[in-house]
């Protein structure tokens, strides 16, 4: 079965560098603009076509999704939904720089939990059991393909858990509107080796 993992458009917040977690933002006049004209000039369809849709909850992954597959029934999903930023919801590395609290966050790699917010353990584990969940579902009702609409932080947490290649959480890091390519077997997942195969970004499977 081919999985396919889009981060959704832009949204205000994303072009202002702010942390966009919890907060239920649209997307931005101006991607989904540039969205429509890529379509336009396009040749060929941008992004596989895929037999089941399950998105996060926020708005900005359900419009995402409604755009990249028009008039496609879109299944969602709360435990794909993006970190709770807590007290750095909507703000900037600018913002926050000289915060004591923020510097040991980023000097723990982000793995401390968020002031007020998501302890980042946690949220990994929730985003990778909805997206296993989801794929032993998909496999015994014999779907041949499907695209998860999330977050970065879903999509870094799912494939440094479940890739079969390894790497850090930040090697999965995606722009907006990327995301990548995988592949899973029943046999795997019916013998318990829950495994992507084949992860490769997507507009670059040469």
């Amino acid at each position: 079965m081919k999985i396919v993992f889009i981060r959704h458009l832009k949204t205000p917040g994303n072009e202002k560098r702010q942390y966009i977690g919890r907060t239920d933002e649209d997307l931005s006049e101006q991607a989904v603009k540039e969205f429509q004209l890529r379509q336009e000039e396009s040749i060929g369809a941008q992004y596989p076509s895929v037999q089941r849709i399950i998105a996060s909850p926020l708005r900005r992954c359900i419009r995402t999704a409604e755009l990249i597959y028009p008039g496609q029934e879109i299944s969602i999903e709360p435990m794909i939904r993006e970190c709770d930023f807590g007290k750095y919801e909507q703000k900037t590395y600018e913002d926050l720089k000289d915060e004591p609290e923020y510097i040991r966050w980023m000097e723990s790699g982000g793995m401390t939990a968020f002031p007020g917010g998501e302890d980042q353990t946690e949220f990994r584990g929730r985003c990778v059991d909805g997206v296993k969940k989801w794929i032993s579902r998909l496999l015994s009702e014999g779907a041949d393909s499907a695209a998860f609409i999330v977050h970065g932080g879903t999509i870094m947490a799912v494939l440094t858990e479940l890739s079969e290649d390894v790497h850090e959480f930040y090697h999965w890091q995606v722009e907006n509107g990327g995301g990548y390519v995988a592949e899973v077997t029943a046999e795997d997942w019916e013998n318990d080796r829950k495994v992507l195969r084949k992860v490769k970004r997507l507009h670059d499977n040469s």
